[in-house]
């Protein structure tokens, strides 16, 4: 039977840098992962190329139930420490928009980041290992695995959420949490894409592949500026995947197609210089040709010239091309969302240490628990700034 000061669950950002952390304050630690090798979200994030941080990282981007756990964490270990680490690696980067840091080269550079921190702390790593069971007793936790028990006085759950399952996403933090008496808040996914209803499903899979700028809204006022994406199942793109995490079933979102021009204006001024233009055409000065033709089809958008579109009809057309309201059918769910929202109350844990209150000795780290952020490198600098809390504590 081995024992280790600190034995970390998932080898993922979170579990990674907390296990890297705490073994270069001088712990000796164990490292588990049932996959093949480490870091497998990471290698698939960011189109290959690893949103790993953003430059205006702030609380005010994160959903959680509890909206001020995540604020000593974000303080303590900041976008720009992780910034200042990848430089140390050698890693090229660059800003693609909104302050989101890419990788100028693969996402495998995070990884081996990750890896040789974990060198550099001697930490014991074993992939392919399946925790069968945990138990608790005076002496901390022993864990039960493929034929071996390993015991420590302090156990990091870094195991994730549910989301991309094809990956090894599994529901065992939450589970770990149940057993301890810990209360888990409802999952569903996040960051996702929107399926719809005929005959909205319709217009989107005869247009799939085109993308427009927008402005999207939920429900609750919340707003993204980003670019929306049309697809066989639905709607994508940065816009949607934001507002997915404020979306609920059964509510509307009201989507601006025109964000950059006054509609309104630009029809007036195009009606005075070229009156017998086709609406269709002047609207594809700003639209894809593609979604305008679909939209006309629907019956959304009037086959008439300029001169002949009156006031009210102008209206309309106004409102919808600028005050489109959707009602998703639903989402992709786990297979492609990239987060989970909910897990782990944080009113169970501590936010400078991330240590369950009624079980010293047991942590939890990154997505399990209920602190989600924005698209755009904010869920990477969760990882990155509790398990730094985490292994903070560790060493203390």
């Amino acid at each position: 039977m081995e024992r280790f000061d600190a034995i970390v669950i998932g080898a993922g950002a979170a579990g990674m840098f907390c296990a890297a952390q705490a073994g270069q304050a001088g712990l000796r630690v164990l490292l588990l992962d049932n996959g093949k090798k480490p870091g497998r979200k990471i290698l698939m994030s960011g189109g290959g190329r690893c949103n790993f941080t953003n430059l205006y990282v702030e609380p005010a981007a994160y959903l959680s139930q509890n909206p001020h756990f995540c604020k000593s964490a974000l303080a303590r270990y900041t976008q720009w420490d992780f910034i200042d680490l990848v430089g140390k690696h050698g890693i090229a980067w660059h800003e693609k928009t909104l302050g989101q840091l890419f990788c100028d080269d693969s996402a495998e550079q995070i990884v081996k980041l990750l890896v040789d921190e974990c060198a550099k702390g001697n930490v014991t790593t074993r992939l392919r290992s399946e925790v069968l069971s945990v138990e608790r007793d005076e002496e901390g936790f022993s864990l039960q695995l493929n034929g071996e028990t390993v015991t420590t006085k302090k156990l990091v759950i870094a195991s994730g959420g549910l989301s991309m399952p094809g990956l090894g996403a599994s529901p065992f933090g939450y589970k770990i949490a149940e057993q301890f008496g810990l209360k888990v808040l409802p999952t569903r996914a996040g960051l996702v894409p929107f399926t719809l209803h005929k005959p909205m499903l319709d217009v989107s899979q005869t247009i799939s592949g085109v993308s427009v700028p927008s402005v999207i809204s939920a429900e609750d006022g919340t707003v993204f500026r980003e670019s929306l994406l049309f697809t066989h199942r639905g709607l994508s793109g940065p816009a949607v995947l934001q507002i997915s995490s404020y979306w609920q079933p059964g509510e509307f979102v009201t989507i601006n197609l025109l964000p950059d021009i006054d509609l309104a204006e630009f029809l007036d001024a195009q009606r005075v210089e070229h009156p017998n233009q086709s609406l269709k055409n002047t609207l594809a000065m700003h639209l894809p040709k593609r979604l305008v033709e679909c939209l006309q089809q629907l019956g959304q958008i009037p086959d008439v010239t300029l001169k002949q579109l009156n006031v009210r009809d102008q209206q309309t057309l106004v409102e919808t091309l600028t005050e489109w309201r959707v009602q998703p059918n639903g989402t992709e769910g786990y297979r492609t969302a990239e987060v989970t929202l909910g897990g782990v109350d944080t009113n169970e844990l501590s936010s400078r240490t991330m240590e369950a209150r009624k079980v010293p000795g047991l942590y939890f780290i990154g997505e399990v628990m209920d602190v989600t952020g924005w698209l755009g490198g904010y869920n990477f600098q969760w990882a990155w700034s509790s398990a730094w809390a985490c292994a903070q504590a560790l060493g203390e």
